[in-house]
């Protein structure tokens, strides 16, 4: 599975110690926090792949974030799973309509629990879920690190590599200058904002040759995105 980031709203201390270990083991980036106001916090600074959220946590009930992370635009299409020791059906047919992608009881298996959430990523984020990702005549080998276009390789610097990576895994998503640099650099990087404009251009010259049609698209005073309405 490609890296995907997770947001773990859980205050239970010994079960998201447990289910960190097993996320991170599967090559997730896990944020993790207890409280329900902090959760949405750290959704808007940080868009996660995918929710793990506990019905019962502090501030904010679980179904209360859930319902919030679904009115805001960043997270609206982010898959929710609940949590949660509630297990009538009332309790299940309510999360669900509330906005949650699956519904796990507790307790239950991290093993089964990481199947799950590989299940619910294949479905809403097929990116996310194999070593190939492709967008447009763009084709990427995760694992070979070799990308293609069109059927011709393409040669790319490793920045310009994970750059593109980062696009693909977010087809459609704008990203700032800051948000690429804390994605693709690392969040400790010194780099000035305008080597990602610098690293941009590279990749724009290395994947638009012969006439190929320019699929990274400026979005003034926001930042950038890989989708097909970029310049001809």
């Amino acid at each position: 599975m490609a890296r995907a980031k997770m947001l773990l709203v859980e205050d239970d201390a010994a079960l998201a110690e447990l289910l960190i270990w097993h996320f991170k083991r599967e090559d997730f980036e896990v944020s993790h926090t207890v409280d329900g106001e902090e959760a949405l916090l750290l959704a808007q600074e940080d868009t996660p792949d995918i929710v793990l959220l506990d019905w019962m946590v502090e501030s904010l009930s679980g179904i209360e974030v859930c319902r919030r992370l679904r009115r805001m635009t960043a997270t609206a299409n982010v898959p929710i799973i609940m949590l949660t020791a509630r297990g009538e059906e009332e309790d299940r047919v309510r999360g669900l309509e509330t906005g949650a992608d699956d519904y796990v009881t507790k307790p239950f298996s991290p093993r089964e629990l990481v199947a799950r959430v590989g299940a619910v990523l294949r479905r809403v984020r097929p990116a996310l879920a194999g070593e190939t990702l492709s967008f447009a005549d763009i084709e990427m080998d995760t694992v070979g690190h070799k990308v293609r276009r069109s059927g011709s390789m393409v040669p790319l610097g490793p920045t310009e590599f994970r750059l593109l990576k980062h696009f693909l895994e977010h087809p459609g998503w704008v990203f700032s200058r800051e948000r690429l640099l804390d994605s693709v650099w690392g969040q400790d990087s010194d780099i000035e904002l305008r080597t990602v404009d610098v690293h941009i251009r590279r990749l724009r010259k290395a994947i638009n040759v012969n006439g190929a049609r320019d699929i990274i698209r400026t979005v003034r005073s926001a930042g950038y995105a890989l989708d097909t309405e970029g310049v001809a």
